[in-house]
């Protein structure tokens, strides 16, 4: 009885108390406590409160994000960065459950000036400053409360908020040059006598380069702007993707998958083939090779990652051997020779002089003479440890031929004073291809204005290697918004995650890829983070090769070790299944008048590997890239 001489079970509930007993009634959580209680009766007393613990885990409230933070890090190469935090609230606790660590891209020119390199230094700086204000205000109070798992709303959310941003920016442009604009029309005006004279001289100068606008070349498009504060967008997201994985106890690379094939997703999963840079070839006063940024190893499929990688290694180790001079006091005759141009005539060629110092892309750095020398070293290599190329290993070059236009001469220059035409530089790589049938990968062997010369090349040479354009996507959240990019034929294109890339975008457009038939490379930035997502990222959305750099620098290694522990997760759980290395037969052109056809037909069977059926990817029927 109550105080009041009223049943304590007649007793009214009012207010939250009666709410409260409506809830447990409706979720019969007294019966289930007693279907709890029941199965943990014959357990020992020990593992009671365990077995509660996981029982009541079950149907407590989701994860929501209660606090995002960023703040400001150095990458591998010291240079400003962020890192986004996510912090969770789980079972009414808050709990930091994981962080990003993003990547910086900057493209400086070689032998760029102090000055260039200041204001480059600034600016990267300066949007770091800006993506940490925007992360721990502007994202931090949008997407608080949002569970982490809804990757879709998180990044819708995270695009509108860079939309708004990039417009603001836009308008902020537009008022500063409309006040330059009226400062500068009172000067214009008052002196016309002085414009004059000047324009008749730029006519004249104009005049005595008719023979140079004959052989006029495509000019090059415009850098692409980077909004100040865009890496806080891509952090985020990318962030973001890691708690929901850590949530959903998924690896980061399943839980891509999920996100990208939903319930079709693959029952097996083909590991990225990787690209192993051994060799950087920079511009330097010692080095005149100009062509060739990269030489890369790919292992053949038939090995595991772990075989291929241990391959790797041995050429590698071979190689430092082959650039240790013969004697300390006294050059090395091969190089000596090969100044006085001895060498190019004979069967021995000089082997390149290695620089002392390990490139920021965990390789070494080296010169060259002409553009056969690193090809031969790589095959002396493999031949005095007992390996073929083209058969035991394979190889790929990084031409970045972006970098060699010299535009008022209007043609490459691969080699200090030696010039070819976009046209000369086709019939160069067929030569090169042919000579060496072990290349299956050319990436950026053109600009990517010169299209037509982009489907020659495709033409000849598609059906022998892969013919990769990075330039042209660099941005991957500008090319799913614009597919008539400026991106020309080719067999594939190299992915970058940096910027105001989201995860929605990446998965979006590698399904566009797939769809097309062009391969997906992940590539690694230049200023590269400790941060091994990217692995998970490659592995999640099927790419078919990862560029990740050298077996050098923590950075880049800690990502080839993910690589190792994923394609050992998958080996035990039985997922595992070999990739292939099939290439893409592009169609011919009827008539040279006419375009060629910028969807490329199936893949032969004329491959480096045995044939293995690719799962089935349910994407809409799309119009393929611009030739």
């Amino acid at each position: 009885m109550e105080p009041g001489g009223q049943p304590r079970q007649q007793r009214k509930l009012q207010g939250p108390r009666q709410e409260a007993a409506e809830f447990y009634r409706r979720q019969q959580v007294p019966q289930r406590l007693e279907e709890a209680l029941n199965a943990l009766y014959p357990l020992r007393p020990a593992d009671l409160y365990g077995e509660l613990a996981n029982y009541f885990s079950k149907i407590s409230k989701a994860p929501v994000i209660c606090k995002v933070f960023g703040r400001k890090v150095l990458d591998g190469v010291g240079q400003p960065t962020l890192e986004v935090e996510i912090h969770c609230t789980v079972k009414n606790h808050e709990k930091r459950i994981s962080s990003a660590v993003m990547s910086s891209h900057s493209q400086i020119p070689e032998n760029a000036s102090a000055q260039t390199t200041e204001a480059d230094e600034k600016e990267r700086n300066d949007s770091v400053t800006t993506a940490v204000i925007w992360v721990n205000e502007s994202l931090n109070t949008m997407l608080k409360d949002l569970e982490p798992t809804d990757q879709c709303k998180v990044d819708k959310m995270l695009g509108e908020y860079f939309t708004e941003k990039a417009e603001e920016n836009k308008e902020i442009k537009k008022q500063a040059a409309g006040e330059a604009e009226a400062t500068l029309l009172p000067l214009t005006s008052d002196t016309p006598s002085t414009t004059a004279l000047p324009g008749k001289k730029k006519a004249a100068k104009a005049g005595k380069k008719v023979a140079v606008a004959e052989r006029t070349i495509p000019p090059a498009d415009p850098a692409e702007p980077v909004l100040c504060g865009s890496l806080a967008i891509g952090g985020t997201s990318l962030a973001v993707a890691k708690a929901g994985a850590t949530i959903s106890h998924t690896p980061l690379y399943l839980y891509i998958t999920l996100l990208k094939h939903g319930e079709d997703s693959p029952k097996e999963m083909t590991l990225p083939l990787p690209m192993v840079t051994v060799l950087h070839c920079e511009k330097m006063a010692s080095a005149k090779l100009k062509l060739v940024k990269e030489i890369m190893l790919i292992p053949p499929v038939q090995l595991s990652l772990k075989q291929g990688l241990e391959r790797v290694l041995d050429i590698q180790k071979e190689m430092m051997r082959l650039f240790e001079p013969p004697g300390k006091e006294q050059p090395s005759p091969q190089m000596t020779a090969s100044k006085k141009g001895k060498t190019h005539n004979t069967g021995k060629k000089a082997l390149p002089q290695a620089l002392k110092r390990i490139s920021h892309l965990g390789c070494l750095m080296t010169g060259c003479d002409n553009l056969e020398e690193p090809l031969l070293l790589m095959q002396t290599a493999c031949n005095n440890i007992g390996l073929e190329l083209g058969t035991d290993m394979y190889l790929a070059m990084n031409c970045a031929a972006h970098e060699l236009m010299d535009y008022a001469q209007g043609k490459y220059e691969i080699l200090t004073g030696t010039f070819r035409s976009p046209d000369e530089m086709v019939d160069m790589y067929v030569e090169l291809i042919n000579k060496f049938p072990s290349i299956i990968a050319l990436i950026d062997p053109l600009r990517k204005e010169d299209r037509q010369q982009w489907s020659n090349i495709c033409c000849a040479l598609g059906s022998k290697c892969y013919l990769i354009a990075e330039d042209a996507a660099t941005c991957v959240s500008k090319l799913k918004i614009d597919q008539n990019r400026n991106i020309p034929m080719c067999s594939g294109v190299v992915l970058k995650y940096i910027n105001q890339t989201k995860i929605s975008d990446l998965i979006e457009l590698t399904g566009l890829l797939d769809g097309q038939r062009h391969i997906t490379i992940l590539g690694s930035p230049d200023g590269e983070s400790s941060d091994d997502s990217l692995v998970d990222l490659a592995v999640g959305v099927g790419a078919r090769f990862i560029k990740l750099g050298g077996l050098s620098r923590g950075e880049r290694v800690t990502k080839y070790n993910r690589l190792l522990a994923v394609e050992e997760e998958l080996a035990t759980n039985r997922r595992l299944r070999e990739a292939n290395l099939d290439f893409v037969t592009f169609a011919e052109e009827p008539q040279p008048e006419k375009q060629p056809s910028d969807v490329p037909s199936a893949p032969t069977q004329d491959s480096l590997s045995p044939q293995r059926s690719q799962p089935a990817l349910h994407v809409p029927s799309l119009p393929a890239l611009p030739p």
